[in-house]
């Protein structure tokens, strides 16, 4: 899906004729986010946390060099990345039924989607720690318009009326592409180059290896939670292969 995406956004990209983009998602839900446990694969650890890097920062950068307006229109939860790309989109308008979370500290996922520069740049300090922290605060409908994270909410039926009705007047008075606390692009792409950074080496760690284990057990997904149990009783040997990389020198979990 990650890939069927950026081919989306690209083909919108080159297509003359579009001017604005709305991005929204099939009922009922906007979108589950990244199957972690699928990035996974036995591997030399420094090929993986490379892989895991490129991919990371490619589809976030797919949002970055979008050269056209995005209204992201959620339309029901948006769980991880695709909470933090909506904010890589010029606005956002959201349904009653809509909800955001990111359980990245839970997960032990570093925060990804320049998150670290533009939540608390957009809702402040402490309503950015709330949603992204330990706490894992999950807003939805009006209180992801009241804390500034959207900018319009609708009934649910009248997202895609209101959505169409917004990029259209985008169109019309010919709006640039933007970003959210008028962020430059070039910064955002080093944010994100540097957080992809940071999410590969936390693929590494122990609380992620522990929680991953966790999920995939108790939804008796037996083999695929082996393979995490297998990581974490090896890893005081494998990660050694990290120690002497850059993986090892920019963060040992």
């Amino acid at each position: 899906m990650m890939e069927e995406l950026k081919r989306a956004l690209q083909k919108a990209a080159n297509n003359a004729t579009t001017k604005a983009l709305i991005l929204t998602g099939t009922d009922p839900y906007y979108s589950a986010g990244v199957n972690l446990a699928g990035t996974l694969r036995f591997g030399h650890p420094q090929t993986l946390h490379e892989t895991i890097v490129t991919l990371n920062q490619a589809l976030f950068q797919a949002f970055i060099d979008f050269p056209k307006p995005i209204l992201a229109a959620i339309n029901g939860p948006a769980i991880g990345a695709a909470t933090t790309s909506t904010m890589l989109c010029d606005a956002i308008i959201v349904s009653e039924r809509s909800s955001i979370s990111t359980p990245f500290a839970k997960l032990g996922v570093a925060r990804e989607g320049c998150s670290t520069y533009l939540f608390p740049k957009v809702l402040g300090e402490s309503t950015a720690e709330r949603i992204l922290g330990k706490e894992g605060w999950s807003p939805s409908g009006k209180e992801i318009l009241d804390i500034g994270f959207a900018q319009w909410c609708v009934s649910h039926d009248q997202l895609l009326e209101e959505a169409q009705r917004i990029a259209e007047d985008w169109v019309t008075t010919q709006k640039p592409r933007s970003f959210k606390a008028n962020a430059e692009a070039e910064l955002l792409r080093e944010i994100n180059r540097q957080e992809s950074i940071r999410v590969a080496t936390s693929f590494f760690g122990s609380q992620f290896l522990d929680s991953q284990f966790e999920f995939l057990w108790t939804r008796k997904k037996r083999m695929p939670a082996m393979f995490f149990r297998l990581l974490r009783i090896t890893r005081p040997i494998w990660f050694k292969l990290l120690k002497s990389s850059s993986l090892g020198q920019e963060n040992r979990p």
